[in-house]
């Protein structure tokens, strides 16, 4: 059975949807992604994708309607925008600038982000972050502007983050909140939110399901 806790994200108090035993056959999840086709990921995720099992959104939905009612105050239909096992799996040396920093996935409050953690060993989970210069910790299209600018002045005349993952504070952004991975836990938050992947540097970045960190990730548009 899943159990819910809905908590407040900064100072911001964005909701964090933290579900527990989110599905019931998490070992079943895992053998599907043994046997799936990972390929590089499009756009600006750092690793591998796969195509998920097709009962995945039958089985899970609902419990994420009534969630998304509870913690957002959604309640109309769930448009799936993208979804797939994801394993993050690039090298620190070859992350991309984007890669480097804390992002949002999009700047409408309709959206709304969804990581499942399949790994049994947890490994590393997600953070949050508040931007330093701005104290935006989040970011819609009423701010979008203002906040690109002041990252792009803040990187031409301070320099490029190093390459590697963000993890905790660094010189632009202040961590306001990490929240461990679990087997079988799923996070909901809004996908304006300024987050990234907290990847530990002993992280052996593997990018074999079996051994990597292995999650399901899907960006939701929820009425």
């Amino acid at each position: 059975m899943t159990s819910v806790r809905i908590e407040a994200i900064g100072t911001e108090a964005q909701p964090l949807v933290i579900l527990d035993d989110f599905a019931a056959d998490p070992v079943a999840l895992r053998n599907f992604a043994q046997a799936a086709d990972f390929a590089p990921a499009l756009n600006h995720f750092p690793g591998v994708r796969a195509a998920l099992p097709a009962d995945y959104r039958a089985t899970q939905f609902p419990v994420i309607a009534a969630a998304a009612a509870e913690a957002f105050g959604r309640t109309g239909p769930i448009t799936v925008v993208d979804a797939s096992f994801s394993i993050v799996s690039t090298p620190a040396g070859d992350l991309t600038i984007a890669q480097r920093l804390p992002h949002i996935d999009a700047f409408t409050e309709d959206r709304i982000a969804l990581i499942h953690y399949l790994s049994p060993a947890g490994g590393d989970g997600t953070a949050f972050f508040r931007h330093r210069s701005t104290s935006f910790e989040t970011v819609d299209e009423a701010r979008r502007d203002l906040f690109f600018r002041h990252l792009d002045i803040e990187m031409r005349h301070g320099g490029v983050p190093p390459p590697e993952y963000v993890l905790g504070d660094t010189p632009l952004f202040e961590c306001i909140r990490t929240e461990p991975a679990r087997y079988n836990r799923a996070l909901l938050y809004r996908s304006w939110n300024l987050h990234s992947g907290a990847i530990s540097s002993d992280d052996p970045l593997s990018a074999h399901p079996g051994a990597g960190r292995l999650t399901v990730t899907g960006f939701l548009s929820i009425g």
